[in-house]
């Protein structure tokens, strides 16, 4: 795209879910848009991405109400992903294999997946607390 989504005070960010109740779905739909800004595009151009769960066997046509909240668009790509989960049980065959990405934009599905993974192979769970006074370049 050429220009920030609309209505977003012109932001070089963004990131819109749209629930599944508002659009008369059983899955909710993502929108996210980053710039020039953070690299990732030409100056001035924009990307913007809109996922869901297909739920029909025209996907282009579900995916509707997020477009429509892009504006104009210069070059617009539809592409359809089958998911995969695993099959396997780690326990007897140590393979970890993570889940297939779904249409969140946001990556929560996936980190939840991560740190699961994570405790199966190593038995513990993931400490993410962090002592800043301890890491603080700083002070010195």
């Amino acid at each position: 795209m050429s220009h920030p989504i609309p209505n977003t005070n012109d932001s070089h960010s963004v990131q819109v879910i749209l629930p599944q109740k508002q659009l008369g779905r059983r899955s909710d739909m993502y929108l996210f848009c980053c710039s020039y800004s953070h690299n990732v595009a030409p100056k001035g151009k924009f990307i913007a991405f809109v996922s869901t769960e297909a739920e029909t066997d025209q996907p282009e046509i579900e995916l509707k109400p997020g477009l429509d909240l892009l504006g104009p668009v210069d070059e617009i790509f539809y592409d359809v992903y089958d998911r995969y989960e695993p099959v396997n049980e780690p326990s007897l065959d140590n393979c970890f294999i993570s889940t297939s990405y779904d249409a969140t934009t946001h990556f929560e599905s996936t980190v939840i997946d991560v740190i699961h993974m994570y405790s199966m192979i190593t038995g513990k769970v993931l400490d993410l607390n962090v002592d800043l006074s301890a890491a603080s370049a700083a002070e010195e």
